[in-house]
């Protein structure tokens, strides 16, 4: 039984750039689905994918979708993304106010944040004036 799905998430990003896969497939959910969209979005990923089981392996009768990550990289072997970590976890959950909003890297990182109007980037949360709950860091 998993009982961090985001955290899951996180490690499989960071374990297939550490091996230089070019995709990576997890379970879908929406929440992954959002953060995943959020990174491409800002330019961490390459795209965002959905597939079924039965485009994985075909004859399967399985309902469940998983997303399908494309990686990004600076050369050959050199990853995007640094770092990526979990802020907030299930044990410790991390709130911030709009005033506590962290700065990643001097600003050339990306916290994303869960908050009233959905996931939002630190910047964006800061611009908007509201807080919400850490979810992770990317640098």
């Amino acid at each position: 039984m998993m009982t961090d799905p985001i955290a899951d998430m996180l490690t499989r990003i960071r374990n297939a750039q550490a091996v230089g896969k070019e995709t990576v497939a997890l379970p879908a959910s929406k929440l992954k689905r959002a953060i995943a969209e959020l990174l491409a979005r800002e330019g961490w990923l390459a795209r965002v994918d959905t597939r079924t089981a039965a485009e994985r392996r075909p004859g399967s009768t399985s309902p469940r979708e998983e997303l399908l990550l494309t990686l990004r990289y600076w050369s050959p072997g050199t990853p995007r993304i640094s770092s990526i970590r979990r802020v907030s976890r299930p044990g410790r959950r991390v709130y911030v106010t709009h005033g506590g909003i962290p700065r990643v890297k001097r600003g050339t990182g990306l916290a994303i944040l869960s908050t009233p109007q959905g996931l939002l980037t630190n910047k964006e949360a800061r611009a908007r004036k509201i807080g919400g709950e850490v979810i992770c860091e990317v640098y």
